[in-house]
């Protein structure tokens, strides 16, 4: 019988006790303790019996887990994730890892040269939707990818907003909290983004942020994307609304990708594939084939996943690396939304600087 892999939840918010319910119902794995620094959230989280600390420090002090799960707000990453490595901890970070690329080569660069695994929380690649997804596009089902189209509208509700002040300020737009999410399901299909170029829209409700943005990105692959953001529309073409993942969210049966290639289209999350009778022609009948998936909760997935990674019997899906290349993403569409230009993602790169562990 397999021991269970004990993890640490930092952070007992809305993020937070998603994954102390995962960690409480999954087979195999198991809620080592919740650090949390606020003193009603500590309240809350001793009423589910589960041991509390204030601080990371003290936890590792008393009682020092298999693994740490940090959900805490997106300043803070740097500081835990760098505290996780210096005690030789696995950490998986939730998204994004950072607040900018520069803190996230910070984090990497000592995970690496410390050789602690370090995770960062997209877990819609341990969604089965998105693994049956990029199966097909690994097997050729649409040929060579030339084209994606993303949208991401949804409204957010203005006590949204007043509940929390700082979701009105400049850099807390749907570019640099939403965005992410749907670059590196991007990045995960299409491979390495060589430019952005973007445009936004002042916020209507006098935010100082934007409330909508668009942007083309290209790839190294050679295949070009838009995308479309908005916390101001409403409509029903999200992943938040179409993917189910979330329960809170109403479903939709609409997609909200869709992937063209040389030789089939695909639609997600509804997974979709077109094709023409006879070969590629737009005067022959087309139609489609419903992909199958594995329907699991991907945060479930992705828990069972770190814990493996822990054990040491998985590289990670999503390392650290992973989460700072899609950060530099989001890095370039809002700088070419503020200056009207494309820009490359070599210019704001800092990977070159980045020297991997060698091996012992």
């Amino acid at each position: 019988m397999t021991q269970e892999t004990r993890i640490a939840v930092v952070g007992f918010g809305l993020v937070g006790r998603r994954h102390v319910d995962v960690l409480m119902s999954a087979p195999g794995v198991a809620v080592a303790s919740v650090v949390e620094a606020d003193a009603k959230g500590r309240a809350d989280a001793e009423q589910f019996g589960i041991r509390v600390f204030e601080s990371l420090e003290r936890m590792f002090e008393q009682d020092k887990p298999d693994g740490v799960l940090l959900a805490t707000p997106t300043p803070l990453h740097v500081q835990q994730g760098l505290e996780c490595i210096a005690n030789d901890c696995p950490t998986l970070i939730e998204k994004p890892i950072s607040v900018t690329s520069g803190e996230a080569l910070q984090l990497t660069n000592a995970a690496e040269m410390a050789g602690v695994p370090l995770l960062v929380g997209h877990h819609r690649r341990h969604n089965g939707m998105v693994q049956a997804a990029k199966s097909a596009l690994v097997d050729g089902q649409v040929g060579d990818i030339r084209a994606i189209q993303t949208t991401c509208w949804f409204y957010k509700p203005d006590y949204y907003f007043d509940e929390a002040p700082w979701r009105k300020k400049k850099g807390a737009g749907p570019i640099s909290v939403n965005l992410v999410h749907d670059v590196d399901l991007l990045r995960h299909f299409c491979g390495e983004v060589l430019t952005a170029q973007a445009l936004s829209v002042p916020s209507r409700r006098g935010f100082e942020n934007e409330d909508l943005a668009s942007a083309i990105l290209t790839f190294k692959s050679g295949a070009v994307a838009t995308i479309s953001v908005s916390d101001s529309i409403v409509a029903p073409w999200s992943w938040e609304l179409t993917s189910r993942e979330n329960p809170r969210y109403p479903a939709t049966n609409e997609s909200c990708y869709l992937i063209g290639g040389s030789e089939g289209g695909l639609s997600l999350p509804d997974l979709r594939v077109w094709r023409h009778e006879g070969g590629s022609d737009w005067w022959s009948p087309i139609n489609a084939q419903v992909l199958t998936c594995d329907s699991q909760d991907p945060l479930v997935t992705q828990m069972h996943h770190f814990a493996r990674v822990i054990r040491g019997e998985e590289a990670p899906l999503v390392s650290g690396i992973e989460g700072l290349k899609s950060l530099e993403v989001v890095e370039a569409i809002a700088l070419s939304a503020e200056s009207g230009q494309a820009v490359s993602i070599a210019s704001i790169s800092s990977r070159s600087e980045f020297k991997p562990r060698e091996a012992s």
